[in-house]
């Protein structure tokens, strides 16, 4: 079995994809969905977060939901917005996103390379929303939402992907957030087949962002039994090189101060870190380095090179934050699970976490630098797991943009 494999892709006709492109489904809420599809009747996102069709009380994991996410599908399909394949291909997917650009290669991904952790993990999944997926894929029987996987750069495979890049673009789409989508097709059986050695001669692939479309997409083929070359057996994913991807930081901010003033806070504070105070939103330039807003003043802290370990997951920043402060100064133990903490994505910039604090509604916030596609590599090859919250990608992939189908139906 072949760590990937061309596939026929359901996609959407070139002069309907502006319409039917949509966020991926977890990134918006479903207020924020439904007002985004409102007079959209083609937006993918009747399809990826079809409750937006139903009652507004109605359980987002309901089978009526399911279902009417395969209705939705089954309409794009009759109506000829969508058409598949009838052959396999492999695609090359880019995003541009300001100077940005990264181009990747969509494929299907073997399950079985991922249970063999040849294709590896570094999140805990959570039942429900992994359980999510799985009834998402069964009810519409395709993958609508691929998997991000990296891969350690390897420059023939890169020089495939640009030179078929360097021909017009069957999609080419500027969406509302200003990121441009352009895709195309890989029809050349020579370059099909040499695509495949390439990756095949990968030792491991990475799981960027997709924890639990991946986990759901095994127990689905585990469910289909398809002997392991079926459909069922493969999960959609963009494969990108580690050199092109683009992690911005995920910083945190805390509602209390956990009984401390906020002098009294500094004062802890400056035991364990080298502390200054700023005068411009701090913004780390390197690891080990955190800015901090604290009472309307940032301040940049530092932790002292010997204080940082030598483990993959321990010498990460967001650990290191966590372990000599947030935890033990602010008492928050687990950040799963304890509502005083949030996160923040990077793409809304230091001023969302002075707002969140000037408005009372938050008592401290950090700015963090970006964990490196480096050092999550690391924490995979160690078999490892990362904190939560750890990366936060961007530009993200569009659902919609090509689907896999899954055959035979059970």
């Amino acid at each position: 079995m072949s760590l990937i494999r061309p596939f026929t892709g359901l996609r959407p006709v070139p002069s309907c994809a502006e319409d039917l492109l949509a966020p991926p489904y977890d990134v918006l809420n479903t207020a924020e969905a439904k007002i985004q599809a409102a007079n959209r009747p083609s937006s993918f996102l009747h399809v990826s977060k079809p409750e937006i069709d139903l009652e507004d009380n109605t359980d987002p994991y309901s089978d009526a939901v399911y279902t009417k996410g395969a209705e939705n599908l089954q309409r794009l399909i009759n109506q000829g917005l969508l058409q598949r394949d009838p052959l396999d291909h492999y695609y090359v997917y880019r995003l541009t996103m300001g100077d940005h650009s990264q181009t990747g290669l969509v494929a299907v991904a073997s399950v079985e390379a991922y249970n063999q952790n040849r294709i590896r993990k570094h999140e805990f999944t959570r039942p429900q929303k992994e359980q999510d997926r799985v009834n998402h894929v069964d009810a519409l029987n395709a993958q609508t939402g691929p998997v991000f996987l990296v891969y350690r750069a390897q420059q023939r495979l890169d020089e495939i992907l640009q030179q078929v890049a360097n021909e017009a673009a069957e999609v080419d789409v500027t969406l509302d957030d200003g990121v441009r989508h352009q895709f195309w097709v890989v029809r050349g059986e020579s370059q099909l087949d040499e695509i495949t050695r390439l990756v095949e001669a990968m030792p491991s692939l990475y799981i960027a962002d997709g924890h639990h479309r991946s986990a759901a997409a095994a127990r689905v083929a585990e469910r289909r039994g398809g002997g392991g070359d079926a459909p069922s057996d493969y999960f959609l994913a963009v494969l990108f090189s580690d050199q092109v991807v683009q992690i911005f930081d995920y910083n945190r901010v805390v509602t209390d101060l956990h009984g401390l003033t906020a002098e009294q806070l500094l004062a802890a504070v400056s035991e364990r870190f080298a502390v200054n105070a700023e005068s411009q939103p701090v913004r780390p330039t390197g690891s080990g380095e955190f800015g901090m807003y604290l009472a309307g003043q940032w301040y940049r802290l530092k932790v002292p090179a010997e204080q940082i370990p030598a483990d993959p997951v321990g010498s990460l920043d967001v650990s290191l934050l966590h372990g000599l402060l947030i935890e033990p100064l602010l008492g928050v133990a687990d950040p799963r699970r304890d509502q005083r903490i949030d996160f923040v994505g990077g793409i809304r910039g230091l001023s969302e976490l002075e707002r969140r604090v000037d408005g009372g509604e938050m008592a401290v916030a950090f700015s963090l630098y970006p964990t490196s596609s480096g050092a999550l590599m690391a924490v995979a090859d160690a078999d490892e797991v990362m904190p939560p919250k750890s990366t936060w990608f961007e530009p993200k992939l569009a659902d919609g943009m090509v689907s896999h189908v899954l055959e035979p139906t059970v």
